[in-house]
């Protein structure tokens, strides 16, 4: 249960006469609003908008040339959502979507929503072990993706953990696997049109459904509520192993909605340049959804980052709005064509998911003139923003803390003893209402130790609250390296590297980078057998193609067991790792704010 910190009796009588305690008095916060939470389904809020602007460009991929309205995207997710049920999935089904940001991406999202389906996001850097550990965790049924993407190949990672699949005709039936109880289907979307043994065609699929089949979509449509499970999404937490934040069409369709109502989507035409990643919240839900409950319009310049990609898209397309992480602003006004292209188009924009710097803040203003940028703090279980500048505040105002509680939403700061701490205390963020996911999927127990009875989750983020009821982070109680936005989790890592035959022992760090806000920095104590024969390039070589390419330590220590700083009781001083690591690397720490997401 949440208390409060003692106050005195003086204290005590001064309020007795008062009908609520001074909001200043303890780090409490809720998010008063005059605008109720919508209760819809994702796909009631697409039909509703294709009878509103039907014609509106909805969703434009830059590369692929594709431009789609409302109506066309709708009429695309019908088709999909019929094939999907004439293979004989059924609503509540986990589909699997590995890939970058592409057409056919979006399209599953929003099939599935129509088809009460539950889609599961899978990071496009994950290799064979990650993808077994991803499908097994949830029950995928079906997978849909394309047969690589850059240096991955994913048919082949597939073919690694269903060799199964190489035994079946394309298009032909279903996959019995012995390793996978549940999964069935593989569909495969390709530029080229090709097939692979075992995989139906996305194109035929798209063609497969019947009349039959669409009178029973519209009868799932009408069933799904809006409280029912839309969409899974990977995340570590304190254990180091992913579990699966289920999160609801009532979770992510009111955070898009209010995400756009704070940034003034519903005021005026607006066009946003999304370089961020699909799988990841800040693509698919602060992206795509919130231009949809606003009825406005998505650029995606690549399949995956690409600075002048993006800086072009804002030129040609004339965006109003840009999307990045820090990472990603930096490169892009790094760039040397930066100079070549107009962003006089450009008047807000979302800074996320990673430590940002000051001044990378302030050029964003003044350069690229995002002078209503906006810094967003949240996790994916809370759908995922919980507090977000707002635009009344002056820039500079913004930039110094993740801004303020998102609209009927509560949250606390609170002790190690569960205890709301005075303003300006540090302690642990801890939400409720209605964004906070439903679970971690077949995690009864994790989801207990994250969850309170009473729905408080804590984000394991550590922070301050102001007077004016906003929130700086300070630091992370969980020990989460955050690289460019993507989240590592050291236990995930650890556990990898204890696999090689030369790791005796093993302990993985955040370092500061000027790109990126933070590294992976591994120390390790090898077998005595292996010392002096194993390298850093050895153990980096073989973690290629194992596990994604951002969970690679870029720094590797070798260490002695009298090196590692340890506690009373044994235990691995992590912090003095990092420390140590800093100073042994002659790494400065990044100057910033934490903008988590």
């Amino acid at each position: 249960m949440l208390s409060e910190e003692p106050i005195s009796l003086e204290e005590a009588a001064l309020n007795a006469n008062d009908v609520m305690v001074a909001p200043s008095r303890k780090s409490y916060v809720h998010g008063c609003s005059t605008v109720p939470l919508l209760f819809e389904t994702v796909g009631d809020r697409l039909r509703s908008a294709v009878d509103q602007v039907p014609d509106k460009e909805f969703l434009i991929f830059k590369r692929e040339g594709i431009r789609k309205t409302y109506s066309q995207v709708a009429t695309d997710a019908e088709n999909l959502a019929c094939g999907l049920l004439h293979l004989g999935l059924e609503k509540g089904d986990r589909i699997g979507i590995w890939g970058p940001n592409t057409y056919e991406w979006t399209t599953t999202q929003f099939a599935t929503a129509l088809a009460g389906m539950v889609l599961v996001n899978i990071n496009p850097s994950y290799q064979s072990e990650e993808l077994r550990y991803a499908i097994e965790k949830v029950g995928i049924r079906c997978l849909i993706t394309p047969p690589g993407f850059k240096k991955s190949n994913y048919y082949q990672s597939i073919k690694d953990i269903l060799p199964e699949v190489t035994l079946k005709e394309p298009g032909k039936s279903g996959i019995t696997s012995r390793h996978f109880s549940c999964f069935q289907y593989l569909i495969m979307f390709d530029e080229e049109d090709k097939v692979y043994p075992g995989a139906w065609k996305y194109t035929d699929v798209m063609k497969m459904g019947t009349e039959e089949d669409r009178h029973h979509l519209s009868k799932i449509e009408r069933e799904t509520q809006p409280d029912d499970s839309l969409n899974i999404q990977y995340t570590s937490g304190t254990t180091g192993q992913p579990k699966g934040a289920t999160l609801t069409h009532h979770n992510v369709l009111n955070n898009a909605f209010f995400v756009g109502l704070r940034a003034g989507y519903s005021e005026k035409k607006t066009i946003i340049c999304i370089p961020n990643p699909l799988y990841h919240c800040f693509g698919c839900v602060m992206g795509v959804l919130a231009a949809l409950t606003h009825l406005q319009t998505c650029v995606f310049p690549a399949p995956s980052f690409d600075a002048l990609a993006a800086l072009q898209a804002i030129h040609e397309e004339k965006c109003t709005a840009l999307y990045g992480t820090p990472t990603m602003f930096i490169d892009m006004i790094n760039h040397p064509e930066y100079g070549n292209y107009n962003y006089d188009s450009i008047r807000s924009g979302f800074i996320a998911g990673a430590p940002c710097p000051i001044t990378l803040c302030r050029r964003l203003v003044q350069d690229m003139h995002m002078t209503d940028m906006q810094v967003c703090y949240g996790t994916t279980e809370t759908s995922p923003v919980s507090f977000m500048s707002t635009r009344d505040d002056p820039p500079e105002d913004r930039i110094k803390s993740v801004g303020h509680i998102m609209d009927h939403l509560e949250a606390a700061i609170v002790d190690k003893r569960n205890c709301i701490v005075p303003r300006g205390v540090k302690g642990e963020v801890i939400v409720r209402g209605y964004s906070v996911m439903r679970c971690y999927w077949n995690s009864e127990e994790q989801t207990k130790k994250e969850i309170t009875q009473d729905r408080w989750y804590h984000t394991g983020d550590i922070a301050v609250m102001h007077d004016n009821g906003t929130i700086s982070i300070v630091g992370r109680s969980k020990d989460m390296i955050v690289r460019g936005g993507e989240n590592i989790y050291p236990t995930e890592v650890e556990q990898f590297l204890f696999k090689h035959q030369s790791v005796e022992d093993v302990h993985i760090v955040g370092v500061p980078d000027e790109r990126f806000g933070e590294v992976v920095c591994a120390w390790v104590r090898l077998h005595e057998s292996a010392e002096g024969k194993t390298t850093e390039e050895h153990i980096k070589d073989w973690c290629k193609g194992k596990i994604a390419h951002f969970k690679i330590p870029r720094y590797i220590l070798f260490k002695k067991e009298h090196q590692f700083p340890l506690t009373v009781t044994g235990k691995v001083k992590k912090f003095e790792i990092r420390e140590m690591s800093k100073i042994e690397l002659g790494l400065q720490q990044v100057v910033s704010h934490f903008s988590e997401l």
